[in-house]
């Protein structure tokens, strides 16, 4: 039981915790900043970034994939920018089309070309790979200390690890201005805090996340913990440092109760048939956001007198 649990069950169970909550770090600015969906927006251009890379590069390297991802989300953003000045339309209707648009050439692309030598087609595109990305040379749970069996582990497990390291470091060493460019940008401009460049860093760290997240978990539970745990968070707490706290908490939960659901769950109810792990952790954690809302529907805003 213990080898099954390790070698099966634990890596893409420690991979969905590390995916939702690098999302979530990121989502706690974007939802305060009411850009909530520029999660969203970024799990759809980054599929033809990746599948273009894939297509000139032959690999799905995190650099071929972070590099693709970064020239469409170039291209996006000049085509917004064309279609809102050519056509006169406001900046959100020219989003939706661009993102749209873009996210269906992206599943055209898959379509079209020869992605059989790799997980790459329109369904790893949705849902990830997080079932299969399983440690075959683990022997047990003494395996966690055996660096040779350490080397085989699924290559998105520390990938993941990494990106989550580096989005709270640069999270800790900026929170100050962030913080100040977040609540009020008229105050921060005033202290020379450039406004613009932490706006632009934090669409760049939220495409990292976005992008290391994408091959294992696909792009629903991206969307989802962008943004379900850090409103969930904003619900039950009033300080910011709180939130952040909170929502990586409700990652992590919707992560382990999703995948042990997806897992085990038909079996407990007498059905043989499988669940995505991937869509039943953006269940859950919409459920749990639904909770909180329900349970926080009375909360008085800050300031508010009772």
């Amino acid at each position: 039981m213990g080898f099954e649990f390790v070698a099966l069950s634990l890596p893409p169970l420690v991979i969905g915790v590390l995916a939702a909550m690098a999302c979530a770090l990121p989502g706690n600015f974007l939802i305060l900043r009411r850009q909530a969906l520029i999660g969203d927006a970024i799990s759809h251009v980054v599929l033809p970034g990746i599948v273009a890379a894939f297509l000139v590069t032959g690999t799905i390297t995190s650099m071929a994939m972070l590099t693709g991802a970064a020239g469409a989300a170039i291209v996006s953003v000049i085509l917004i920018e064309v279609i809102r000045r050519v056509g006169r339309i406001e900046a959100g209707a020219a989003m939706g089309v661009v993102f749209t648009a873009m996210f269906a050439a992206g599943v055209l692309l898959l379509e079209l070309s020869d992605t059989s030598g790799v997980h790459l087609d329109v369904e790893h595109a949705l849902y990830g790979n997080l079932e299969s990305l399983i440690w075959l040379d683990a022997t047990g749970w003494t395996s966690l200390l055996d660096p040779q069996a350490l080397a085989a582990l699924p290559p998105e497990l520390p990938r993941l690890a990494l990106t989550l390291a580096a989005l709270s470091i640069l999270l800790w060493v900026f929170w100050r201005p962030l913080v100040a460019s977040t609540f009020d940008a008229g105050f921060a401009r005033s202290l020379s805090i450039p406004v613009w460049a932490y706006d632009f860093g934090l669409v760049v760290i939220s495409a990292l996340a976005a992008v290391a997240a994408f091959d294992a978990v696909g792009s629903i539970i991206v969307i989802a913990m962008f943004i379900c745990p850090p409103a969930a968070a904003r619900l039950t707490t009033q300080t910011l440092r709180g939130q952040v706290i909170m929502s990586l908490m409700f990652a992590a939960l919707s992560a382990i109760i999703g995948y042990v659901l997806a897992g085990y769950g038909p079996s407990w109810f007498g059905f043989s048939a499988t669940i995505s792990a991937a869509g039943m952790i953006a269940t859950i954690s919409g459920v749990i956001l639904a909770i909180t809302a329900m349970a926080g529907a009375h909360r008085k805003p800050v300031g508010q007198s009772a």
